[in-house]
């Protein structure tokens, strides 16, 4: 691994404080497009669902689904879809070319490869969902309809994800949200699939662990704890440690937001002991929530 870390500098970072934005879990226009079934989606609806590196992954794609897919495409954040990246129990994550809106997002004047984030509405495990949403006063109200409570996880990523970017941590830049669909930045692939900070070997760790408890202070500071953060969810690409997975993220005001801080601490610090390095839990706790450490 390099031997030195690029922190994102916080110059301009426009810090979000303590300010909650409002969460629509309400029907989006890929319901309705899907409700609707006009000539135009039952074709790109056919087209999708017969290529190749879709058809085993029928599961994942209801109507809906692919309605939400069709209204990115027609938004202009992708163009053309890729394989997938990762598979999981909550969601799938496959590559795409990006679209103009995507380009004009990513400030590029070619069409970028983005990250297209599929929710599995019938598989997620809601139980364990709404454990992080429960709490959360962007989520006061919300129902127990499986479709509600992943439209309410998508949509919670999506703002998790553009709150940590204002507050100066790295993460992949969020594009769009729609329905069950995610579209964001996508990362590390140009020398293959991002390698996480569990898979390669730390050679200046000292660096980066500072990197890391920074971002994890930034983090706070805007109001949010990451709730899953670990040597798992931190990738590299090319000099940056980019931390990933927000969507289980809560706010500072979530009755458990304390518990999973320390959680965080204790596996951050415990990743770095294996590196050699003496950090405790209690140190990086301090830190992260003490605006006035050095």
């Amino acid at each position: 691994m390099t031997e030195s870390f690029e922190l994102v500098d916080t110059e301009d970072v426009d810090s979000p404080g303590d300010e909650w934005e409002e969460i629509d879990v309400a029907d989006t226009e890929a319901d309705r497009i899907a409700r609707r079934r006009d000539r135009e989606f039952s074709e790109f609806r056919k087209r999708i669902k017969d290529a190749d590196q879709f058809k085993v992954e029928a599961s994942v794609f209801d109507d809906a689904t692919f309605a939400a897919l069709y209204k990115l495409v027609q938004d202009g954040y992708i163009d053309a879809f890729g394989g997938p990246i990762s598979t999981g129990k909550e969601a799938n994550v496959y590559s795409a070319l990006g679209g103009e809106t995507a380009a004009d997002v990513l400030d590029v004047d070619d069409n970028p490869e983005v990250a297209v984030k599929v929710y599995r509405i019938n598989a997620s495990d809601f139980r364990d969902m709404r454990g992080y949403l429960d709490g959360d006063p962007r989520f006061e109200g919300i129902g127990h309809d499986k479709k509600q409570i992943v439209q309410a996880w998508v949509r919670k990523e999506f703002a998790n994800l553009t709150r940590a970017r204002k507050a100066g941590v790295r993460v992949p830049e969020p594009m769009a949200v729609e329905r069950n669909v995610l579209v964001m930045e996508l990362l590390g692939l140009d020398t293959g699939r991002a390698k996480r900070l569990s898979e390669v070997h730390v050679e200046n760790p000292e660096t980066a662990y500072e990197v890391i408890r920074e971002y994890m202070r930034r983090l706070y500071d805007a109001g949010l704890v990451h709730g899953d953060l670990s040597e798992y969810n931190v990738i590299l690409h090319g000099e940056e440690l980019v931390v990933i997975d927000l969507g289980q993220a809560v706010t500072v005001h979530h009755p458990n937001s304390r518990e999973f801080l320390e959680r965080d601490c204790h596996n951050v610090a415990a990743f770095f002991r294996r590196q050699g390095m003496d950090v405790t839990d209690e140190d990086l706790l301090a830190f992260v929530t003490d605006d006035t450490s050095d």
